[in-house]
């Protein structure tokens, strides 16, 4: 779990725009961030294996 200064820090717009970078909307982890699905990798397997995200199935072959 992310400190709440961190994810307070990462939704204020940056000096420069290059300075801005992504959190998991969901437990505000910055690192293995799908832009997409706009969480992390960890949040996103346990959702999509939930089946709470929607057009998300796990593979088979």
């Amino acid at each position: 779990m992310a400190k709440t200064c961190l994810r307070v820090k990462a939704s204020r717009p940056p000096k420069f725009g290059v300075r801005a970078y992504f959190r998991c909307k969901r437990c505000g982890r910055s690192r293995g961030y799908l832009r997409k699905f706009q969480m992390c990798r960890i949040c996103f397997r346990q959702l999509a294996a939930r089946g709470d995200i929607p057009g998300v199935v796990k593979a088979s072959w």
